[in-house]
């Protein structure tokens, strides 16, 4: 069950085109559970193709990268954004009206 999840997410992150972001939120809401973006968080942490899964492109819902480790640190993922185009304001989040990108829902019951 969580390898197939985990699969899911990578799927839709893989989708997310450059210069773009998507939040945690969204992806859990088109796999079909706004209450899993905590496990979307969980999935993105073990990328196991950091190269080819873009990671980097998922940010909170409110517009700020991770403040973990993840994707390098937080510093590393904001100059991926920065070297996309992405703009962060002066309080160090992303104008979301802006660069979103939002997921379709994904049917996993065919």
């Amino acid at each position: 069950m969580k390898g197939n999840f985990y699969s899911e997410v990578y799927a839709v992150v893989k989708r997310i085109p450059k210069g773009k972001v998507t939040t945690y939120g969204e992806i859990a809401r088109a796999l079909g559970n706004v209450r899993k973006s905590r496990a979307v968080g969980y999935a993105l942490h073990v990328n196991p193709l950091p190269g080819i899964i873009p990671c980097h492109r998922v940010v909170n819902r409110y517009g700020e990268v991770s403040g973990a480790f993840a994707f390098g640190g937080p510093e590393e993922q904001r100059a991926k954004l920065e070297a996309e185009g992405i703009v962060f304001g002066a309080d160090g989040r992303i104008d979301l009206k802006n660069f979103i990108w939002f997921p379709e829902f994904v049917d996993n019951s065919l």
